[in-house]
């Protein structure tokens, strides 16, 4: 969660995730909407000079974290990059070096100046050297196909031509158009995505690595959407979208294996998963714990020395935003963000000023939350009661809320439990927060699922993560002797 969030939170908005529903999508440069991937037009403008002094590749990469220092990760995937180099389907590319993000967001993408950009997270959900491989010819082919720039030159067109329909014809016709038009650049840009799924499994083949590495991530980055969508209680819609800038990641599997089968069957080339888990060993998985981290129910921030605990069966998620949380079963929710305090310090009138929506204002009252000035208020907008608490700690304001469809007395009681459960931490906590981190497990002859599910650290579903992790289904046997990743503490 970010120091402070500067723009207006109504209830009308916390409602809209209260519908269960959180953003996210299957896509490789865009997974949700906790950070700003840059624009098209950022993306092919970049200079040619760009390096790692330059300012913006500092702006972008303090958009996405900050930088993680893994020398033997980065290592290894700069080999990588000098070998797709050497087979590019454009030569006279710039030479590409990566920059690893410390994000856990699955996420990548590629500059005309050479810098190539990868997370943590998508370190750790690749399987294999073919799988990254992948990922980084596809970034790359969006580069040396100029894809950016046709892009904006088709949404410049596309401006005029709507822009002309309104001027000439009528406001009616000029929407008529100005859809149609919408359309168009979402079907341009779905074609480019296949384009540069197709370019990188050609690239990743000759250079000497498996074809199918390309399906097999994609796969993976679908199962990693569904597990999110699983555990924060998303309603996944099954309609294809026309309006996506993305191809369906069915799609895009179906089209990255029948590209893959044109140059061999499953089986040829290089997957290196071995060193390649090695190179990942000790990577850093999950929240970075300086920007705030989930341990089961409590939620900790050691830079902005405080912690909460949620009530039980609430399952927590950090993001950029806020932290939010979902106890689905009971159609509850919760969301915590922060603002900087205004200058009078009132907190009565802050709450009263229409931050909220439905807000009852003989509900609002004045406490003291473990030695900190705080007022609970309760709200009701449509379908949805609210519990909520602003709570004042330095210069900021957090703002806590909880909702459910009835605010019955047992879980009215339970939301305020939760918020006193709000204080700063002492001197000597959070002083020593580490990351979950990567690990390298050799499974033995009676290990299976369940028993390296057993040692992993995750917050919730240590099963389903190792299986995600590992590209493994339910029930499928263990290789005793083969390493499998596992999340360590």
């Amino acid at each position: 969660m970010t120091a402070a969030l500067a723009r207006r939170a109504t209830l009308s908005l916390i409602a809209a995730f209260l519908a269960l529903a959180l953003d996210g999508c299957a896509e490789l440069e865009r997974q949700g909407n906790l950070f700003t991937t840059p624009s098209p037009s950022t993306r092919q403008a970049a200079p040619r000079t760009d390096n790692r002094s330059t300012v913006q590749h500092k702006e972008l990469v303090a958009q996405f974290g900050g930088e993680y220092e893994a020398p033997a990760a980065e290592r290894y995937l700069n080999a990588i990059l000098a070998k797709l180099a050497t087979v590019s389907e454009t030569p006279g590319q710039p030479t590409y070096k990566v920059t690893i993000l410390n994000t856990p967001v699955v996420n990548a993408f590629a500059l005309p100046s050479g810098n190539l950009y990868v997370t943590r997270g998508l370190l750790a959900l690749a399987g294999d050297a073919s799988e990254a491989a992948a990922v980084m010819a596809h970034e790359i082919a969006h580069v040396s196909l100029r894809h950016s720039a046709l892009r904006a030159e088709r949404e410049r067109e596309a401006a005029v031509i709507s822009q002309a329909a309104a001027v000439i014809q009528n406001r009616q016709k000029g929407e008529e158009v100005r859809s149609s038009q919408r359309l168009s650049v979402a079907s341009f840009s779905r074609q480019q995505e296949l384009d540069a799924d197709a370019a990188g499994v050609r690239v990743i083949a000759r250079a000497g690595f498996d074809p199918f590495g390309a399906s097999r991530f994609l796969t993976a980055l679908g199962r990693s959407t569904e597990l999110r969508a699983a555990l924060y209680g998303k309603k996944k819609s099954l309609e294809f979208d026309i309006m996506s800038t993305h191809p369906s990641t069915p799609d895009r599997i179906t089209k990255a294996v029948a590209e893959a089968r044109e140059i061999g069957a499953p089986g040829i080339g290089v997957t290196d998963r071995g060193r390649y888990l090695e190179a990942v060993k000790g990577v850093a998985f999950g929240d970075d714990p300086n920007e705030g981290y989930v341990r089961d129910r409590k939620f900790t921030h050691p830079r902005l020395r405080f912690t909460f605990t949620a009530p039980e069966g609430f399952l927590l998620e950090n993001s950029n935003e806020a932290v939010f949380g979902v106890r689905e079963p009971d159609n509850e929710a919760l969301r915590l963000d922060s603002v900087r305090a205004p200058s009078d310090g009132n907190l009565e009138s802050y709450v009263g000023s229409g931050w909220v929506d439905g807000l009852l204002p003989s509900s609002v009252r004045a406490v003291d939350i473990n030695g900190l000035p705080a007022v609970v208020a309760i709200a009701r907008a449509g379908e949805w009661n609210f519990r909520l608490a602003v709570i004042r700690s330095g210069e900021f304001l957090y703002r806590l809320i909880f909702a459910a469809r009835a605010l019955t007395d047992d879980a009215d009681a339970r939301f305020l439990e939760s918020i006193r459960s709000f204080r700063r931490l002492a001197p000597d906590e959070g002083a020593d927060a580490r990351p979950l981190k990567i690990a390298v497990a050799v499974a033995g002859p009676r290990d299976t699922i369940e028993t390296m599910a057993a040692r992993m650290v995750v917050p919730n579903r240590p099963a389903e993560y190792f299986m995600l992790l590992n590209g493994l289904s339910s029930g499928e046997p263990l290789i005793p002797g083969e390493h499998y990743k596992i999340v360590t503490d």
